[in-house]
């Protein structure tokens, strides 16, 4: 079950450098709010992926609920109520506002994921490969 995928890690590397650019400078409507929500489930992925050989869309489902709870956190004002609302870093990992949008991107990032698994790497979706 444990076993290291240099694919994986190197995609999350590049997905991560993506999500660093994306926070330091874009200052728009669409990349910033929409395309790195988009991108962060599937960096998740990536980086679990990376040290686990588990099935694609069990994986995927994980990652898309542990991201709805998060926003779900946020809707109840987490970083707020655990004190951490002058840290800069729980603040941006965690976030501070819900917004539905959110969860639209995040399966969008989770559908667009499980389409290049499939039809771009050739996986089963629920086998170890």
């Amino acid at each position: 079950m444990v076993r290291f995928h240099k694919r994986y890690f190197g995609l999350t590397i590049v997905i991560f450098i993506f999500e660093v650019l994306i926070a330091l400078f874009a200052r728009d409507r669409f990349v910033r709010p929409y395309l790195g929500d988009v991108l962060v489930v599937i960096l998740i992925y990536c980086f679990i992926k990376s040290f686990l050989d588990v099935p694609v869309f069990p994986l995927a489902m994980f990652v898309l609920v542990f991201a709805f709870t998060i926003e779900f956190l946020q809707y109840l004002n987490i970083v707020e109520k655990l004190g951490l609302a002058h840290s800069a870093l729980a603040r941006t990992v965690i976030g501070t506002s819900f917004v539905w949008n959110d969860l639209v991107a995040y399966t969008s990032g989770i559908a667009i994921l499980l389409m290049v698994e499939k039809f771009i790497f050739g996986k089963n979706l629920y086998r170890v490969q």
